[in-house]
């Protein structure tokens, strides 16, 4: 396996370089980004088609990962509950050595091939889940334990990668390589290969949420309104949607608690 993600980037002697030659760089290599997400689209097709039947029957979705990798799992699902209106447990990130490593390194954690599914283990995994692990370079232990644990259980298995060829991609049924190429600093896979992965996870949560329906022609009906920006915001889409003036929208929206269920009212 060539590991692209750990290849010598294409600058070099970076501690001369000025700041805007060094942001330029770093822009260039960005732009790289979209195209290979762009490429991954029929295998993202595939899977979020797979996933959709399985969260309708009640299944729910997990990431797992360890660094960056990890957090940007995390961070997808715990914005999934305040923008669809989800319950919490429908989609967990789980990263290796647990919630301390959200802000704290706990590098060694990834090492441990047995450990994911452990972390699985509190929440009971059944064959109507998925699982996708997320793994820049591809040969995390923590995320292809996890994945062989849970494709043996009978869960539905994805991978988010960037190195084509990779150990997860072998362990899993719905391998996702956003090929983005060596980094701009040699191995520092949370630059380019972690906004690959950001955008992908976007992709298939917002995908899978409005196939679940959680979104009325293009807006988040179902969102938590758990500040005045989100009320406000809310309330314009009833006024849109129905005629109300603002004033009465907002109260009715106060009252229900629900963008959806004031517009279904009417």
């Amino acid at each position: 396996m060539q590991r692209i993600t750990e290849q010598p980037g294409p600058y070099r002697h970076l501690e001369t370089r000025s700041a805007a030659e060094l942001l330029t760089y770093i822009n260039a290599q960005d732009s790289l980004v979209a195209p290979a997400v762009a490429a991954c689209i029929p295998a993202l097709t595939r899977l979020v088609e797979a996933i959709v039947p399985r969260m309708e029957r009640g299944g729910r979705l997990f990431y797992i990962g360890a660094g960056t990798s990890g957090r940007l799992g995390v961070l997808d699902a715990s914005e999934c509950p305040p923008t669809y209106g989800v319950p919490p447990g429908m989609v967990i990130g789980l990263i290796a050595g647990g919630d301390r490593a959200l802000r704290d390194a706990v590098e060694a954690a990834e090492d441990s091939a047995g450990q994911a599914w452990k972390d699985m283990a509190t929440y009971t995994p059944n064959a109507d889940d998925t699982l996708i692990g997320i793994a820049a370079s591809g040969t995390t232990p923590y995320v292809i334990g996890g994945l062989q644990e849970a494709r043996a259980a009978g869960l539905l298995t994805g991978c988010v990668t960037c190195n084509p060829g990779a150990p997860v991609t072998e362990v899993c049924e719905h391998p996702i390589v956003a090929v983005v190429g060596p980094e701009v600093v040699t191995g520092s896979t949370r630059m380019k290969s972690g906004t690959a992965q950001k955008l992908v996870l976007n992709m298939i949560t917002t995908t899978v949420m409005i196939r679940l329906g959680r979104v009325r022609d293009n807006r988040m009906v179902d969102m938590k309104l758990s500040n005045a920006k989100l009320v406000d915001r809310g309330t314009k889409m009833i006024v849109e949607a129905t005629g109300l003036a603002y004033g009465e929208a907002r109260r009715r929206l106060l009252e229900q608690g629900s963008v959806r269920d004031v517009i279904d009212g009417q």
